[in-house]
């Protein structure tokens, strides 16, 4: 069982982790840190895929081998096979460390256990957490974690609403959210490889679809979903006109669409997804599954939400509620009924509340 202590350094090593935020995508992030007579000595983090993990940059960092007594604390469970980096396991041996604790076991089914099997194998010490801090290493990396079980892309849905469902401002405003919700809103966009969204709020909002954030500007993937080229002349729009417009990606059904609708497109230096046959929501999501996207942030508007839900596409939700009277009394009221499942996380944002978890 993890002392005080324990969980002290391993909370330290779940921050470290959080600086991946957004850019470990298709790996996990990941945080660890080396502790010699009750202090931190050497610290790590996995900033992206193909550089070292967060147990060897620990170790790098110390610059020498740990001291006896040493442990070493890691959010996720070391990995044992070789990939675009030698496994950790081994890292952990061969600096002669005799305990470590881990925050969670890795997700993949067809490794979870083998790194901490590995280790106890060979002498060394391993305490796994549990409770709220295993809770909190293992949701760190949920979009990972869908992916490892079950080999498909999550599908996530933000939605910003009033009390009465409504998700359209009132006349005049640009947001029915205040700015805790915006901010909150914008860690999210920086986190998912992908944000789409769907026709109707391209030409409504004429959205970025960029993460601004203290630290500056981030563009993920921007796919929009345009079934029949109704975007298609637009050149106003910023996600086609702007700096970032290379990593826009417009999927078009080409049963409903001209040559020309789909040569402007390409004209404007855009990536085009063509679907050419099948149900084009579900034939959109299998070819992110197929790009290895770990997961896509869909922020739509009445129709392409409903349509999402209607098709049962949704994994995970973000609810962003804020009072009556904050959307446009005379718009669509499509979202009066959240189905997160039991066990969802609620946050007050001010006047705002943030339900989210898995969507049923």
């Amino acid at each position: 069982m993890p002392s005080d202590a324990d969980e002290t350094h391993l909370l330290r090593a779940l921050a470290l982790a959080r600086k991946g935020w957004g850019d470990t995508h298709p790996n996990p992030m990941v945080g660890a840190a080396v502790v010699e007579g009750g202090k931190i000595v050497a610290e790590g983090f996995h900033a992206r895929a193909g550089t070292p993990h967060a147990e060897v940059k620990a170790l790098q960092a110390l610059g020498r081998r740990p001291l006896a007594g040493a442990t070493l604390y890691v959010t996720l469970e070391p990995c044992s096979t070789h990939g675009r980096t030698p496994p950790c396991v081994q890292a952990i041996l061969d600096a002669g460390l005799r305990r470590v604790v881990v925050g969670t076991v890795d997700p993949n089914p067809l490794h979870a256990g083998n790194g901490i099997e590995l280790l106890r194998a060979a002498g060394v010490e391993v305490t796994l957490a549990f409770g709220p801090l295993e809770v909190a290493c293992r949701e760190l990396n949920f979009l990972f974690n869908h992916w490892m079980v079950h080999r498909r892309t999550l599908v996530a849905m933000k939605v910003a609403r009033d009390a009465t469902g409504r998700t359209v401002p009132v006349p005049g405003q640009r947001f029915i959210t205040g700015e805790l919700a915006r901010a909150d809103m914008m860690q999210w966009r920086r986190l998912f490889p992908v944000i789409a969204i769907g026709a109707g709020t391209a030409l409504a909002d004429n959205p970025q679809l960029t993460a601004r954030l203290p630290e500056g500007a981030f563009a993920p993937v921007r796919l929009l979903l345009d079934r029949s080229g109704r975007t298609a002349g637009q050149g106003h729009l910023q996600i086609f006109s702007d700096s970032y417009r290379s990593q826009t990606i417009v999927a078009l059904d080409v049963r409903q669409t001209s040559p020309e609708q789909r040569t402007w497109f390409k004209g404007q230096g855009l990536q085009t997804l063509e679907i050419s046959s099948g149900d084009f929501l579900k034939q959109v999501f299998q070819h992110a599954t197929d790009s290895g996207w770990l997961g896509v942030f869909v922020e739509p508007g009445p129709v392409l939400g409903a349509a999402l839900i209607a098709a049962r596409l949704i994994d995970r939700a973000w609810i962003y509620t804020a009072p009556s009277g904050k959307a446009d009394p005379s718009s669509q009221s499509w979202l009066n009924k959240v189905l997160i499942a039991d066990g969802a996380s609620v946050l007050n944002l001010g006047e705002d509340t943030l339900i989210s978890g898995s969507w049923k």
